[in-house]
């Protein structure tokens, strides 16, 4: 059985989350127009987890807020370490980067697109039951992010949540097949 936390409102950070993730200088300030911070406790193991987690080519299958995944740097189907990727999500087109990689513990991403700059992590912890505690969290600078952020506040913790539950979902059922 998933266990699933609710969205987390965007707001200030936690001393707690601000040490889950090593953000990118740039992205450690306080001057960010959106945070979202999401996290589930996943009944699989890490290495499961992460398997589907850098599976970029599989999440169209499974997460439907991400489209017309294209590698730019290399070939597929997984993220590596500074693996420059393209794909559609929340509706527009980002051209990402793999910034941090960390076999089966994190992986970080930075996106940009049509008035938004993002940072988005991830944190698989395990949990003393061999389940996985998987930590999202973003922020977005940009004149975008702050109309998401005024019109629909909680649009990317919501659609995030998603993604950790549709991530369970397949996780539980085992690694990716090659």
């Amino acid at each position: 059985m998933t266990t699933a936390t609710q969205p987390t409102p965007t707001s200030e950070l936690t001393p707690a989350q601000s040490t889950a993730v090593r953000w990118p200088d740039r992205y450690a300030s306080t001057d960010i127009h959106l945070f979202a911070s999401n996290e589930i406790v996943i009944p699989a193991p890490p290495e499961t987890v992460w398997a589907w987690l850098i599976r970029a080519d599989a999440w169209p299958d499974w997460y439907p807020n991400a489209t017309h995944i294209h590698f730019r740097s290399v070939s597929g189907p997984d993220l590596r370490n500074r693996v420059k990727f393209a794909w559609t999500t929340f509706g527009i087109r980002v051209f990402s980067k793999v910034l941090e990689f960390e076999p089966a513990t994190r992986i970080g991403w930075e996106s940009q697109g049509m008035g938004v700059h993002a940072y988005h992590a991830w944190v698989l912890t395990p949990t003393p039951d061999g389940g996985t505690h998987v930590l999202s969290q973003q922020k977005q600078r940009g004149w975008l992010a702050k109309l998401v952020k005024k019109l629909m506040p909680n649009r990317v913790e919501t659609q995030h949540q998603i993604w950790l539950e549709t991530l369970s979902r397949v996780a539980q059922a085992g690694p990716p097949t090659a």
